[in-house]
């Protein structure tokens, strides 16, 4: 079953996966500018955290679950965000219309050549364009190893995507999109930080992952949780997961 049904994950994704840490909104603000388009929103989490920092936020998404929870949540927190169900590769945005594109979470999902092209086509001249990843590292004998070794044991197809998803959370071939690209000024960063989740919050970010919820029937999901919810047992209520901030940003030059 492939692409990934993401609609079918959106509650789970909305309540259970965690958003980028406040650190890195402390990083990325000096790079942001008053129009900032959302690119691959899903549920809206990084849309909401910039609304609230006063940005004019647009967000878009081809799930219609997602954005259906993205509009919901928003409703809830008052904020005024331009939500649109539009693929990356060919918005039909006006051009030049935002001094910001970022794509949080989604950019190894796109056709990254031609989401770049249509990223500089919609930045204004001196705009940037920020890919940024949130990745659980694994490590001998953590959660996020016996998590993944879970997947692999119960995932059904295989998604080509997420081969583009590093285990170590750094991304080169994302800096070299951007040059092919045409963008100057290429940098990047990185950061390690330590999210707390307790097991039924795991449990639900687990199910929200592509190979589990996104491409499993409603028993394949039932199975995985039911030995997640046992292999948990061996960390206890709560536990810290490890995760990897990844930042590559550059200028729009024309």
């Amino acid at each position: 079953m492939y692409p990934p049904r993401w609609s079918r994950t959106a509650r789970d994704y909305a309540r259970h996966r965690a958003g980028f840490p406040a650190s890195f909104y402390a990083r990325v603000e000096p790079l942001l500018g008053p129009r900032v388009l959302d690119v691959g929103t899903g549920t809206g989490t990084v849309a909401r955290a910039l609304a609230r920092r006063g940005h004019a936020v647009t967000a878009i998404d081809v799930a219609a679950g997602q954005l259906a929870e993205a509009v919901r949540l928003a409703n809830e927190a008052d904020l005024a965000i331009d939500f649109r169900r539009v693929p990356a590769e060919d918005t039909g945005l006006d051009a030049r219309s935002f001094d910001v594109a970022i794509a949080a979470q989604c950019w190894h999902w796109l056709d990254r050549p031609e989401a770049a092209l249509e990223m500089r086509r919609l930045l204004r001249p001196g705009g940037r364009l920020l890919l940024a990843h949130l990745d659980w590292i694994p490590r001998a004998g953590n959660v996020v190893e016996a998590s993944v070794a879970l997947v692999r044991a119960h995932r059904r197809v295989e998604l080509p995507h997420l081969e583009r998803v590093s285990l170590d959370g750094l991304y080169g071939p994302w800096l070299e999109d951007l040059h092919a690209a045409g963008f100057e000024r290429v940098e990047s960063f990185s950061f390690d930080v330590a999210i707390p989740y307790t097991a039924e919050s795991w449990r639900g970010r687990m199910r929200a992952s592509a190979h589990v919820g996104a491409t499993l029937d409603d028993a394949g999901v039932a199975r995985f949780d039911a030995d997640l919810a046992e292999a948990l047992t061996a960390y206890g209520d709560a536990f810290p997961v490890p995760h990897r901030v990844f930042v590559a940003h550059a200028e729009e030059p024309s």
